[in-house]
C-alpha cells in the first residue's frame, strides 16, 4: 500500500470523525438548540443529547435563563416639566426559542432598547410627585408595556423596577423647604386642635361648676390641700363670690348717696 493511499485513508477517517463530532450535540437543561436544515427551521432540540446532519443542519443555542439587565440612566422630563435622571433594572427570559432566533436578530439588545424608550415615554407622562410616591404602580405599568412589545420575539419580561430617581439640586432644596413647611403646618394644626379641645373641656367644667356650687367648694378645698402639702409660706383664704359682690355693692351705695 502506497504512502499516498495511507494519507488518503487517514484524512478520510479524520474527516469522518470530525463529521461525527459535529453531528452530536449536547444541550444543557437551561438551553435549547434551534436547528435549521438548509435554511428552514426544524424546531428546538434539547435538553440532552441529539444528532444533526453535518453541513446540512445548523444549530443555534438559545439560553432560557432569566437575564438581569440594567437600564442605563435616562434623562426624563416629567409632565410637570421637571428634569430627572432615572435608572432601572429589568428581568426577562426567553419562552419561545424559535421566535427569539427568527423574529429578531439580537433579542437582548432589542429588549434593552425597548426598555429605554418605554421608560422615557411613560415617565414623561407622570408628575414628579407620582413618580416618587406611586413607584409600584409605575413598575407594573412599565412591565406590562415592555412585555407586550417583546412578546412577538418570544421574550417574557417578568419584572421592571425603577431603582433611583436623581433630582436637580434646586429641586431637592425646594422639596426640603416644602417638607419643612408641611411639618410646621401639621404642628400648628395639632396645637390648635389641642387648644380647642382644652377650651371645650374648660367650658364643660365651668358649666358643671355653675350648676353645682358645692362642686366648686370641693374644688377649692382640694386646691388648698395641695398647696398646704407643698410646705410653702403662702396662705389662701377662699372668699365666696357673693361676699365680693356684697362688698362691691356696699362701696357703690355711699357714692350714689353723696351724689344725690
Amino acid at each position: 500500500m502506497s504512502q499516498e493511499l495511507l494519507y488518503g485513508i487517514a484524512a478520510a477517517v479524520a474527516l469522518l470523525a470530525a463529521l461525527l463530532v459535529s453531528a452530536v450535540k449536547i444541550v444543557p437543561e437551561y438551553e435549547r438548540g434551534v436547528v435549521f436544515r438548509l435554511g428552514r427551521v426544524l424546531g428546538a432540540k434539547g435538553p440532552g443529547l441529539f444528532v444533526i446532519i453535518p453541513i446540512v443542519d445548523r444549530m443555534v443555542r438559545v439560553n432560557l435563563q432569566t437575564v438581569t439587565m440594567d437600564i442605563p440612566p435616562q434623562d426624563v422630563i416629567t409632565r410637570d416639566n421637571v428634569t430627572v435622571r432615572v435608572n432601572a433594572v429589568t428581568y426577562f427570559n426567553v419562552v419561545d426559542p424559535i421566535r427569539a432566533v427568527v423574529a429578531i436578530q439580537q433579542y437582548i439588545v432589542g429588549t434593552s432598547q425597548v426598555a429605554q424608550t418605554t421608560l422615557r415615554s411613560i415617565l414623561g407622562q407622570i408628575d414628579l410627585d407620582d413618580l416618587l410616591v406611586n413607584r409600584d404602580e409605575i413598575n407594573q405599568r412599565l412591565q406590562k408595556i415592555i412585555d407586550d412589545l417583546t412578546n412577538p420575539w418570544g421574550v417574557k419580561v417578568t419584572l421592571v423596577e425603577v431603582k433611583d430617581v436623581e433630582l436637580p439640586e434646586t429641586m431637592r432644596r425646594a422639596m426640603a423647604r416644602q417638607a419643612e413647611a408641611e411639618r410646621e403646618r401639621r404642628a400648628k394644626v395639632i396645637h390648635a386642635r389641642g387648644e380647642f379641645e382644652a377650651a371645650e373641656m374648660l367650658s364643660s367644667a365651668a358649666e358643671l361648676l355653675e350648676r353645682r356650687p358645692a362642686a366648686l367648694q370641693l374644688r377649692l378645698l382640694s386646691t388648698m390641700t395641695e398647696v398646704a402639702a407643698e410646705k410653702n409660706s403662702t396662705l389662701i383664704f377662699p372668699v365666696p363670690v357673693e361676699l365680693l359682690r356684697f362688698v362691691e355693692g356696699a362701696r357703690t351705695a355711699p357714692a350714689a348717696t353723696d351724689q344725690g
